[in-house]
């Protein structure tokens, strides 16, 4: 059995700027064979924060999508179709998806909301052609009915 080091799965290190892809599994390599020393530790910080960003911007855009199309059902009752019936269905299955995925989620699922409902309500009016002020200032949904499968305003 040897004693010498074992190589990781790229022979020589890779820049992070130079080719995110191959740095990212040099990095897990090397946190595979415990060479924590070799670990470019500032940048594999900064990208599992934002990995964590991401499920958050993620979970916003489910609600976001989701809002915004029960607004144009309940505000535009002649133009509903099937379409926007199954993008509510999937957004729903997306949220309760990421929120069972991510629990810390869906503890501030009511800020997301919040949040997504400033996008959504523009975004509706400009689909809709509907004034800005058609719609409410504050998300007319609660967290349930955001969630609920068979929820449609009416």
């Amino acid at each position: 059995m040897s004693l010498a080091k074992e190589k990781p799965y790229f022979a020589s290190p890779t820049d992070y700027e130079d080719d995110f892809h191959a740095w990212t599994f040099e990095q897990a390599e090397l946190l595979r064979l415990k060479r924590f020393g070799e670990v470019d530790l500032a940048n594999l910080v900064e990208e599992v924060e934002s990995m964590g960003r991401e499920q958050r911007n993620a979970l916003r855009s489910s609600y976001r999508v989701l809002i915004a199309h029960l607004l144009k059902w309940q505000f535009q009752p002649a133009r509903r179709s099937r379409s926007w019936q199954l993008t509510i269905v999937r957004e729903r299955g997306n949220i309760l998806d990421r929120e069972r995925d991510n629990p810390s989620l869906k503890a501030t699922a009511e800020t997301i909301a919040d949040e997504a409902y400033r996008t959504a309500r523009r975004e509706a009016s400009v689909e809709t052609r509907l004034g800005l002020d058609t719609f409410p200032r504050g998300c007319p949904y609660s967290l349930d009915q955001l969630r609920d499968q068979d929820f449609l305003p009416e």
